[in-house]
């Protein structure tokens, strides 16, 4: 099987098995008139990163964990996070402390049974591959099937909020860098 085919099938095959029921009981942790803070280790980093512009360019004040511009985390904000394995250690402990603080804690792992998944008020299971064997088995590197299948879930579920909240491509757009 050629690569290319063989890696779209595997995302396909884990996308399958994301519940949409599960991004649409996320739908109400997520308010405009309400700050989120986004948090991930390494890829799982640069997957928080994306799903954070897309918020902001949908309406939402929003930020990344480790961002010089990051303020406190207050009662009544919204944390995601997000760890395949559920077991990043920085990702758990920084969760743990979001929890003891009265956030709401959404996290998305592919592993049901982590701390991190304990952790949280909803989870969003996402079961791709990881470093540490959670998930559907991969021929890719390392956590590659969860970063990937990961993206296209936040993906989702920022168009979900953009149609409730009825933002049009257009209203998003006005929220896109114009110097570039």
């Amino acid at each position: 099987m050629e690569t290319i085919t063989l890696i779209m099938k595997e995302i396909n095959d884990v996308m399958s098995l994301v519940k949409e029921e599960e991004l649409d009981k996320a739908l109400p942790y997520f308010k405009q008139d309400k700050r989120i803070f986004i948090s991930g280790a390494g890829r799982s980093g640069f997957q928080a990163k994306g799903f954070a512009m897309r918020l902001m360019h949908i309406g939402y004040t929003d930020f990344v964990m480790g961002e010089t511009i990051t303020p406190s985390i207050q009662k009544g904000d919204t944390w995601v996070a997000i760890s395949g394995s559920g077991t990043t250690r920085n990702i758990v402990a920084d969760t743990k402390a979001a929890k003891t603080l009265g956030l709401d804690i959404v996290a998305l792992t592919s592993d049901a049974a982590s701390p991190l998944a304990q952790l949280a008020d909803h989870v969003i299971i996402v079961p791709g591959a990881t470093k540490t064997g959670a998930g559907i088995k991969s021929v890719q590197l390392l956590s590659s099937l969860f970063d990937q299948t990961v993206h296209i879930t936040l993906d989702a579920l920022a168009l979900k909020l953009a149609q409730r909240d009825k933002t049009s491509n257009e209203e998003a757009l006005a929220s896109h860098v114009n110097v570039e």
